[in-house]
């Protein structure tokens, strides 16, 4: 299976603009600039579609992973906090993704939700493919 995306770039760095466009339909010529990634200017970024990728990946992954338990969710509610520093000497980076999730699962003790959940957290196939620390804050209400 193969998933596809394209990015179309203008111009320079700082005074350049894109579109992102993916098949799927969430993103069809959405602007992103130099503003948006490394200011508070209109439109969206990477690092945001993939903090929004981590998050959506993390809440199916720990839906399936609390039915192989035994276990179906009422609700799971995912922010991804993706922190983008620049590191010296290798520049712009991805060091951390830290996922807080709130859920609502009838039946399910703490300590095993809390197992469950970072069986989760480390089996996410966006969770493996980062090269970054990812931490876990949940909260079973």
């Amino acid at each position: 299976m193969k998933r596809t995306a394209t990015a179309v770039w203008q111009g320079s760095l700082k005074e350049g603009k894109g579109t992102l466009t993916a098949p799927g339909g969430a993103l069809r010529h959405t602007e992103y600039s130099f503003g948006s990634r490394f200011a508070s200017g209109a439109g969206t970024n990477p690092e945001e579609l993939i903090a929004a990728a981590h998050a959506g990946c993390f809440a199916m992954a720990l839906s399936a992973a609390l039915g192989e338990a035994g276990f179906t969710p009422e609700r799971l509610e995912v922010a991804a906090e993706l922190s983008f520093d620049n590191v010296p000497p290798q520049g712009w980076t991805i060091t951390a993704s830290h996922l807080v999730l709130t859920a609502k699962v009838p039946g399910v003790a703490a300590a095993q939700f809390e197992e469950i959940a970072a069986k989760a957290k480390a089996t996410c196939p966006v969770s493996r493919v980062l090269n970054a620390a990812i931490t876990l804050t949940a909260a079973l209400v």
